[in-house]
């Protein structure tokens, strides 16, 4: 047993210092991966299925290690707590969207009408697989966004500044726009692609002058994801409503 944990042991241990070099620079595997975690992520949150914050959790765990590089010592070595901290936020509110959209599918969406009755794990046949119906954000929710946008951002500029973070003020944005996308997202507002964006026009220029060209290379991806995203939800929610059938938001 002990040759058998100190063997994943080692595993683990390469695949975390891994890297590879592009010029002068090097880049860690977990990095790549990490955001391609992300990407999986996004995709599963456009098709409104409950896997993905399950991998979205796994990519966070990996770039949490990667964005405090001087703790961990990375070919950086530059820590981002924003970046960092904003791996432990998606962790948390992660959990609140799987537990969100599991509980809405199970409640409100039915298996398809062919399944066999007998292998079905809910009461009655249904016809979709999605977790969430897309809606805009009430006015009140809006100001709510507006307010925690502009508090958020000031507060946790000063709490990077104070700990040395490197771009205090664009990290302390990158952190709280994060926090209401992946929130927004949970809660099924549309708003929320359009608050990715605004992120990703801040993070793309912040790692690529810190030198984490993976994830700067990956926020170009998730710029044009996201606005690829947020026309799929708003004509989702466009064909909603024109139904007879849509539900109330």
């Amino acid at each position: 047993m002990s040759g058998i944990l100190a063997s994943v042991g080692d595993a683990l241990t390469t695949f975390l210092n891994a890297q590879w070099s592009i010029g002068d620079s090097a880049i860690l595997w977990r990095e790549v991966i990490g955001n391609g975690f992300g990407i999986a992520s996004a995709v599963g949150g456009m098709r409104r299925v409950v896997w993905a914050w399950p991998v979205g959790i796994v990519g966070n765990v990996l770039l949490f290690t990667v964005f405090l590089g001087g703790v961990f010592h990375t070919p950086q070595d530059l820590d981002l707590y924003g970046q960092a901290g904003r791996q432990v936020m998606f962790f948390t509110v992660s959990l609140y969207g799987w537990w969100q959209w599991h509980r809405a599918r199970t409640a409100g969406m039915r298996e398809p009408v062919d399944t066999d009755p007998s292998r079905s794990i809910l009461s009655e046949p249904a016809d979709t697989y999605e977790a969430v119906q897309p809606r805009w954000a009430t006015p009140r929710e809006r100001l709510f966004m507006l307010a925690v946008a502009v508090v958020g951002t000031c507060g946790f500029a000063w709490v990077f500044s104070a700990l040395g973070s490197w771009g205090p003020w664009a990290d302390a944005w990158i952190f709280t726009g994060s926090l209401l996308a992946t929130f927004g997202m949970a809660k099924g507002w549309t708003e929320f692609w359009l608050i990715w964006i605004a992120v990703d026009v801040v993070g793309v220029p912040l790692l690529f002058t810190a030198g984490y060209y993976p994830s700067a290379a990956l926020y170009l991806v998730y710029g044009a994801f996201v606005t690829w995203g947020f026309v799929v939800w708003l004509r989702v929610q466009r064909r909603s409503a024109g139904s007879p059938h849509a539900a109330p938001a």
